[in-house]
């Protein structure tokens, strides 16, 4: 696995094309929301700014990168190949997306760590930590059910749109409005569990019991992901 994983960062950044999506254009927006951080909190809240930080990571870096790999190593028939080895199936997987995942965490982490210097830190970090890994995970869980509908890299930049402006809809939309109406609806949509779980983590004011409960809708994503992955995903493409 780990040989695996050392060769997929590699090639990440060699790709230019992966490395503005995975690596650029969520710095980049997440930089424009941590320097804007006084307009948006009077807008919505600090932790909504947090919210939108981490779902642009997720969405424009590892979801969005998670399909195009899968997609483009099934066209190249590296997934077939890496199959005629000893290496089981999940290690393959693992081993393919775990540079990207580790590069995700990281530059989420670094972006809160700058966003806490210089607008105050968050209510719960731990709570904090539990709602960007519920977010990874969720992510991760999506992008291997899409690269099962994705044909190429190319066909990537189509079918990862639904879902990574989707989970920015749904954050924004519950960061500013909150779940003080269509709470269930809100919370049930993809990302909008982990939105109020990052707000309440970052701005405090909610029982610690209260905000463990929007786990269950993020993780029930996972779930659903993960069945639908295992139904839809291919190793080859199709002839």
């Amino acid at each position: 696995m780990l040989s695996i994983a050392l060769s997929e960062l590699i090639q990440i950044f060699r790709n230019r094309l992966v490395l503005v999506t995975s690596l650029v254009m969520p710095v980049a927006v997440s930089t424009y929301f941590v320097y804007q951080h006084e307009v948006f909190a009077d807008l919505a809240s600090l932790g909504y700014i947090a919210a939108i930080v981490m779902f642009t990571v997720g969405a424009f870096g590892l979801y969005a990168t998670t399909v195009t790999t899968l997609a483009s190593r099934r066209q190249n028939l590296f997934l077939k190949r890496l199959r005629s080895t000893a290496e089981s199936d999940t290690g393959i997987i693992s081993g393919l997306l775990l540079p990207i995942t580790v590069i995700s965490l990281i530059q989420v982490v670094v972006i809160l760590i700058v966003l806490s210097a210089v607008a105050g830190s968050p209510d719960n970090v731990l709570l904090l930590a539990v709602a960007v890994l519920a977010m990874v995970a969720m992510m991760l869980g999506l992008g291997l059910a899409t690269a099962g509908l994705t044909n190429s890299p190319e066909h990537a930049q189509v079918t990862t749109l639904p879902v990574s402006l989707g989970v920015i809809a749904v954050a924004s939309w519950v960061g500013i409005a909150g779940t003080e109406d269509l709470a269930t609806l809100k919370r049930l949509l993809p990302g909008g569990a982990a939105t109020e779980l990052v707000v309440n983590a970052w701005n405090g004011g909610v029982a610690l019991g209260d905000s463990l409960l929007l786990l269950a809708p993020t993780l029930s994503w996972v779930v659903v992901a993960v069945a639908l992955a295992g139904r839809m995903f291919r190793w080859e493409p199709r002839r």
